[in-house]
């Protein structure tokens, strides 16, 4: 794990005192089960409690000399306990300590991401709601089409992130059982009365079947999922991006007092929380990869997994959890700039209302080829820079269409009508405005007036 992108929680969770001591813990519990079935003295499982000890000076040195790290861990635990020390690691694999710790740490980070991705939930929400009424020009293809509000664009990304965690908590659970099965997952050498102690104890399921190993869809579900929830940071980190253009200025994410946007040019904000999200969302696309490859284990088991294991998991779960956490800044201190949002939906005399001009000449009876023909010809017009689209279409087709008509053709109000229903079905709040920030003539002007604006 890379300190950097690293949060400190999930730092403890991954470090070698966190995976020693979790080691140590499965082979005490299962002292106490065999202890429970009487195969072994319940003074030993006693005193293997109250003695035992985990030296990662003396691991390592039994390691360098016995190139493996388990055999190390359990000779060098037998040194602080004496006589006893013969019961310990009683007939268990490598494989039945590690897979089962590795268990309460990928559950216990994905704890922790979730309570990041419901943080980065909330802050969505409430910028959702606080910007319900921000108009800004929608866009398909980088170009503008019909208006649509900050806050349902928003709300889209709430939900977004909402399923991803639902899908992440998902895969933990699945990924959240232990196995203390034996060579071959038959349970030869170990009972499984010793198995469910174990589990029971570090509160993990029991796998209903293994082989060596916990099958490793279950790891690569869980990946997946959180490259799946990258994803979606990306898409929002993008649309930060994107609308920082310098051309565009509708949004800005935070910048600090002393913060300095480039060492050159003393002039720059740059994207760059936004950028590293969306670089790290790439290194989770890979890992996802590397999970899946490592499914297909040789029959009971190989160890071409572990390897990569030792890589991919712990930084999986460090990146996405600095990615939530960086979202949720930027979601939380994004500048926002209501006047240039609105501007934009003016562009070029509010050209696109033209598809409300096209249903309200096909409501007057044109055909829908000779309406939407009229129609382009006066936005290509307003395009060279004849004059503003609003006022070509008043001009030309005022004899056609009846002022309230043309007057419905370029309420931007119109825009904002149907979204509330959205915010139902999210069960987000449906805040009005305060009362004399919005005229009832034209409730357009409420991000004009400073609606949702703000930081």
């Amino acid at each position: 794990m890379i300190p950097r992108y690293t949060p400190a929680a999930i730092a403890a969770v991954f470090s070698d005192e966190s995976r020693l001591g979790r080691w140590l813990e499965v082979e005490l519990l299962a002292a106490e089960g065999w202890a429970a079935t009487g195969r072994i003295p319940a003074e030993a499982a006693r005193k293997l409690r109250a003695g035992a000890r985990v030296d990662p000076t003396r691991i390592a040195e039994l390691e360098a000399e016995q190139g493996h790290d388990v055999a190390a861990f359990v000779q060098a635990v037998q040194e602080t306990v004496g006589d006893e020390g013969r019961y310990f690691h009683l007939g268990l694999t490598s494989s039945d300590v590690v897979d089962t710790a590795l268990a309460t740490q990928l559950r216990d980070a994905a704890r922790q991401i979730e309570e990041d991705a419901t943080a980065l939930e909330r802050a969505l929400a409430a910028q959702a709601v606080r910007h319900r009424l921000t108009l800004m020009p929608g866009r398909t293809h980088g170009v503008h089409a019909e208006p649509l509000s900050l806050g349902v664009k928003l709300a889209g990304h709430y939900d977004e992130v909402r399923r991803g965690r639902l899908r992440l908590a998902a895969a933990a659970a699945e990924v959240a059982v232990g196995q203390v099965s034996g060579p071959v997952g038959t349970h030869t050498s170990v009972p499984p009365e010793v198995e469910e102690h174990v589990c029971e104890g570090l509160g993990l399921g029991v796998a209903d079947v293994a082989t060596q190993v916990l099958a490793r869809d279950r790891h690569a579900a869980l990946v997946t999922a959180m490259a799946i929830l990258g994803a979606s940071l990306e898409r929002l980190a993008t649309t930060v991006r994107l609308l920082q253009q310098t051309e565009v200025a509708e949004l800005e994410e935070p910048f600090a007092e002393r913060q300095k946007g480039s060492s050159a040019m003393p002039h720059k904000h740059n994207p760059v929380l936004s950028e590293r999200i969306c670089g790290l969302a790439r290194v989770l696309r890979g890992h996802a990869v590397t999970a899946l490859e490592d499914v297909a284990l040789w029959h009971e088991r190989d160890i071409s997994h572990s390897s990569a294991e030792r890589i991919i998991l712990p930084d999986s779960c460090a990146l996405l959890d600095y990615m939530l956490r960086l979202c949720a800044r930027v979601v939380l201190q994004v500048r926002v700039n209501p006047g240039k949002m609105l501007q934009d939906v003016e562009t070029l005399g509010r050209i696109t209302c033209s598809p409300r001009v096209l249903d309200a000449l096909i409501g007057a009876g044109w055909s829908r080829e000779r309406a939407y023909r009229e129609v382009q010809a006066l936005a290509e017009r307003a395009r060279a820079g004849e004059a503003g689209f609003e006022a070509l279409v008043r001009s030309r087709l005022s004899a056609d269409l009846a002022p309230e008509v043309l007057d419905g053709c370029f309420d931007l109000a119109a825009y904002l009508a149907g979204i509330d229903l959205i915010y139902r079905r999210l069960g987000l709040e449906i805040r009005e405005p305060e009362p004399g920030n919005v005229t009832e003539e034209r409730p357009q002007l409420a991000v004009e007036a400073g609606i949702g604006g703000g930081h």
